[in-house]
């Protein structure tokens, strides 16, 4: 017995909330997290975890533990990644979650570069538009659109993300185009997955609800739909940036043009930014910077 078993199983369990995800992030069965989890108990002659048939939490010694336990598991992966980082080129597995449009047009395309340089990296992306739960999906890296909501992960600006109001000129020929955001409900708006839209005014981001007759959870949809005319549509830079220039379609009231949000990496806290995740992040950052659609307007 090392003064390091069970170890590994309590942070895990703590972390997940179960000993089933504990296990499937272990790569080894649920029963034996529990014993290992238990003979720690015993070692210590204190109980760390709250045990149900639904849920798992921490005792107030296990909170105690926990944060001991986060730092050691921490310096110990430095320590490891450390001399593997003398190895140079970055292997093993990459788990990776992302928007599925934004996953195709703008981020395969990178980590496939990445993967060529590093033939020895297994790449697994999952292109979802659902909010995965990284530590439950053990997840290295997630890429999000927009604003944050959750503020227990690491974060890094990728790029920058904004928020357009725009029309074909054909739409506007017919309806007009609006002057104030309260001649917004007098439109017919192209909605995407949701019926609020965000806006500035008076300093403050101000969100509106419209209404219009066609809607799809799809970006490029909405994009093709506002083309044909049909509507106004609120779509990020990158699915615009063109369109704009061309003229095929122009923006409205620019003065209340919602904050400026971002693309971002994001990554557990307690785990150690492996290298592998690290110089992809870097890439990430670079080759976003690159793409037409984020070069400074003239």
């Amino acid at each position: 017995m090392t003064p390091w078993e069970g170890i590994d199983e309590f942070v895990s369990v703590a972390e997940l909330g179960q000993f089933s995800a504990a296990a499937q992030r272990l790569g080894i069965s649920s029963s034996h997290v529990s014993r290992q989890v238990a003979r720690l108990e015993d070692r210590l002659q204190t109980r760390l975890l709250y045990r149900s048939t639904r849920k798992v939490s921490l005792t107030e010694a296990g909170v105690t533990f926990l944060a001991h336990c986060q730092r050691l598991i921490d310096a110990r992966d430095e320590a490891m990644q450390a001399v593997s980082d003398l190895g140079g080129s970055p292997k093993g597995l990459l788990r990776v979650t992302c928007a599925v449009a934004y996953g195709e047009d703008f981020i395969m395309p990178l980590l496939n570069d990445f993967m060529q340089q590093h033939p020895q990296l297994k790449i697994e992306m999952t292109l979802t538009n659902q909010m995965l739960d990284l530590l439950h999906g053990s997840y290295d890296l997630a890429i999000r659109l927009g604003r944050l909501q959750d503020s227990s992960m690491i974060a890094t600006r990728l790029a920058p993300r904004r928020m357009y109001l725009c029309a074909a000129p054909s739409y506007l020929q017919r309806h007009g185009a609006p002057h104030s955001l309260s001649e917004l409900p007098r439109h017919n708006c192209l909605l995407g997955s949701s019926d609020t839209w965000h806006f500035q005014q008076g300093g403050k981001e101000t969100p509106i609800r419209v209404q219009g007759n066609w809607q799809c959870n799809s970006g490029k949809a909405v994009l093709d739909a506002a083309l044909r005319g049909f509507g106004l549509c609120q779509l990020p830079d990158y699915y615009v940036r063109e369109h704009l220039h061309r003229g095929t379609l122009r923006a409205l009231l620019s003065q209340h043009e919602p904050p400026h949000t971002g693309v971002w990496a994001l990554y557990p806290q307690q785990r150690h930014l492996s290298p592998k995740v690290r110089q992809v992040v870097a890439l990430l950052k670079e080759g976003l910077a690159r793409r037409s659609e984020y070069q400074p307007t003239e």
